[in-house]
């Protein structure tokens, strides 16, 4: 049986030019980037050219690209950061009920410590309002972090709107741009973001490797204290091949990303147009037309999302249920729960996320074997069965 992947939100493979890049490194080009001979300049080299290719790609400068672990070392170093760097201005973050774990994790964690954390609401579409934001703003404010776009629904949020009020008020601006870096256009600029995260496994290159964008004058503490890496802000062994590995894969986007993006719109909106034709009691969670070119996230009344998943995949169809790094929790969806969607309907959601590699008959399939799956599970549901024999 041939199979479908259809989860690109969790991670993506990496890209066959990426893999043949990276090879290198990992024998005849060893040298640890920190020494100063040619086998250690010959790695430094290339990674200075993957941090000069990120920079552009988000027009930044070089110098204002530190490279991390991945989102979540991102994600942490950047809010522990300015959080500890700060504290003589204030003790209040603002931040979204919707944000990705490794985001609100953290704020949990400072706020035992005696850090105010404000969670914003959304409204239904898992959009936050700007207006909230400024409202939220006090003067021992230090910095608000917002996600860019939902790895659950893909609801895209307005960043560069509350960018202005950010700057305007003088309170530090984070984004994790996890789901949207390499699949969408980001101008740090533009977004008026002091601090952006970034994820290589999220854009066909490797696990392991990822980007904190810092913005020249950002204060905030280092984040991990050694050698003096990164200009003494990340101490540690360079990942040579995982650096080179991703400036690659940024130099893909850069030149495939838009046609991507087209193709991945028109293949998830067939995806969601026929959901709602061939299924009945389906509901499309995020914004409609403010989301992600490759996401779809629906509920299917009456069943189990897990039930589902495991369905698909039994018909050779890869899913999920939302955020990988939540997959193990039983409770609802913190962020469908936000959009205050109901617990049952929450637990009925599934995930297709598309990317580089999927094609026309991949949706195809889904629509093929989903309609079945639902007739199924909904077979051995009372509850199903008596609604449906009151509305005939």
């Amino acid at each position: 049986m041939s199979k479908v992947y259809l989860d690109y939100a969790a991670t993506t493979p990496a890209h066959p030019e990426v893999i043949k890049t990276m090879l290198p490194y990992f024998g005849e080009k060893y040298g640890n980037a920190s020494s100063l001979h040619s086998f250690g300049q010959e790695a430094r080299s290339a990674i200075e050219k993957a941090r000069k290719t990120t920079a552009d790609f988000i027009k930044a400068s070089p110098e204002e690209v530190i490279f991390t672990s991945g989102g979540t070392e991102s994600d942490n170093s950047a809010i522990l950061g300015i959080a500890y760097a700060n504290q003589e201005r204030g003790n209040h973050i603002i931040t979204s009920s919707v944000e990705h774990h490794a985001v609100l994790e953290v704020c949990h964690f400072l706020e035992k410590r005696g850090f105010k954390i404000s969670y914003l609401p959304v409204d239904n579409y898992g959009m936050v309002n700007p207006d909230d934001v400024k409202k939220a703003i006090t003067s021992q404010t230090i910095l608000v972090t917002i996600i860019h776009a939902s790895n659950e629904v893909g609801t895209i949020q307005p960043i560069a709107e509350i960018g202005k009020i950010t700057k305007t008020a003088g309170v530090y601006f984070h984004t994790d741009s996890v789901q949207t870096f390499g699949h969408l256009p980001i101008n740090v600029n533009e977004l008026n973001v002091d601090l952006l995260s970034v994820s290589g496994h999220k854009l066909y290159g490797p696990k392991g490797v990822g980007v904190l964008y810092i913005r020249k004058g950002t204060k905030l503490v280092p984040f991990m204290i050694g050698g003096g890496q990164e200009d003494g802000r990340r101490g540690s062994t360079y990942n040579t091949p995982g650096i080179v590995g991703f400036g690659k894969a940024v130099e893909i986007a850069n030149l495939e990303m838009v046609e991507e993006g087209q193709l991945l719109s028109g293949l998830r909106d067939q995806l969601i147009n026929g959901l709602l034709s061939k299924i009945d009691l389906v509901k499309l969670n995020g914004h409609p037309v403010k989301r992600l070119p490759n996401n779809v996230n629906i509920s299917l009344a009456y069943v189990e999302g897990e039930a589902t998943l495991l369905s698909l995949d039994y018909e050779g169809v890869c899913a999920s249920t939302g955020s990988a790094c939540s997959s193990e929790s039983m409770g609802p969806s913190h962020v469908l729960t936000a959009m205050c969607v109901p617990a049952e309907q929450a637990r009925c959601s599934i995930r297709f996320s598309l990317g580089k590699w999927t094609r026309q008959a991949d949706v195809n399939k889904v629509l093929e074997v989903l309609p079945r799956i639902m007739t199924k599970l909904r077979g051995m549901s009372p509850l199903y069965n008596k609604t449906s024999k009151k509305a005939s």
